[in-house]
């Protein structure tokens, strides 16, 4: 019987239409235009400010996109996952909202929360099942509103986020095509140096915890900056040393859009050139679990079939790891490029 793997057959995406600058950030905080570009490299970000819209919205704009790309129907569909830190509700699931809001009436569905690291998990969980045999069509989506739980009058983290999605079909080949290995790991020790301190069933929600801005993201940045380049480094390490990779090799290397100078350091100890990775921080800013299928959908004309392509964040938990895959197709065959949409005109 020939091996099953997950090959990558289509991707859509949806960022919102209001930009914030970092001019309008300066006038928040006290920073500028040039702190904020030579630090983290970001010079601007979308967010989603419509009333009564959240994570589901966006998400379900990415994944229409991307059945409309892959000439998929709803019935199709047999799984959908969801990496997001920024849920729409505590319950229930932002993937069951997407298979309603969808009319996904055959899949089941169910959300994935590893923080930035979180489209890498699913990734990889989403192959595994196609590799059992029995789905056919999973969608995976990483969705995060950020601006949701950032304190705008926090200097250190409010110019870092913003808000977007992004989703992967994922279908079974026996060619030499898709997700071919993965290294993830997780470490509890980074729970002091980035987190959420209220919401949880540790610290519920009170009057003292809103009074003391609980609700929104604690960053420690020096630490969380150390140990996001030695991982992520040495996860993609893992993956070139298993896998007999050449750097020459490698078409691209996607990283995490965290910072510039996180991604800068990473690549540098690789010793990938800066004109095969994937870049566009400047942009979105970091939004978390999208940051990853986002470049995709930003590059992806640039994609040939049989690409080599290595995926690597690092996130709270801490969470991280790389994920090697050979690209599926050739931009100009694609669906996506026969449809004529273009990543920035989404329906």
């Amino acid at each position: 019987m020939e091996q099953i793997n997950a090959v990558i057959t289509g991707v859509g995406g949806y960022v919102p239409d209001y930009i914030l600058t970092n001019d309008e950030i300066s006038k928040m905080v006290d920073t500028s235009d040039e702190w904020i570009m030579g630090r983290i490299g970001i010079k601007e970000r979308r967010i989603l400010n419509e009333e009564g819209r959240g994570t589901s919205y966006m998400a379900r704009k990415a994944a229409k996109q991307l059945m409309q790309r892959t000439k998929s129907n709803p019935e199709d569909i047999d799984l959908v996952i969801v990496a997001t830190t920024t849920p729409d509700y505590r319950l229930p699931s932002t993937a069951s909202i997407l298979c309603e809001r969808l009319g996904l009436t055959r899949a089941f569905a169910f959300d994935m929360q590893a923080v930035c690291s979180g489209f890498l998990y699913a990734l990889e969980t989403g192959a595994n099942f196609i590799r059992s045999g029995n789905y056919k069509k999973i969608i995976v989506v990483g969705a995060d509103k950020m601006s949701s739980i950032i304190d705008y009058t926090d200097r250190a983290t409010c110019p870092i986020f913003g808000d977007g999605a992004a989703a992967f079909m994922l279908e079974p080949t026996t060619e030499d095509y898709g997700v071919m290995d993965a290294v993830l790991r997780t470490d509890g020790k980074g729970l002091p140096f980035l987190h959420i301190k209220a919401g949880g069933s540790v610290c519920a929600p009170s009057y003292y915890t809103m009074d003391n801005h609980m609700h929104y993201i604690y960053q420690e940045g020096r630490t969380v900056f150390k140990y996001a380049v030695a991982n992520m480094s040495s996860a993609c390490e893992s993956i070139i040393e298993r896998n007999h990779l050449s750097k020459d090799e490698l078409a691209w290397v996607i990283p995490h859009q965290a910072n510039q100078r996180i991604i800068s350091a990473v690549t540098q100890r690789l010793d990938v050139p800066s004109e095969k990775v994937m870049v566009n921080i400047e942009r979105y800013g970091n939004t978390s679990a999208a940051t990853l299928p986002l470049c995709i959908w930003d590059f992806e004309s640039k994609l040939k079939k049989g690409d080599k392509l290595i995926f690597t964040a690092f996130g709270a938990g801490f969470a991280w790891g790389a994920v090697y895959v050979k690209w599926g197709y050739d931009s100009d065959t694609s669906s996506s490029a026969k449809s004529g949409q273009s990543p920035q005109k989404t329906e």
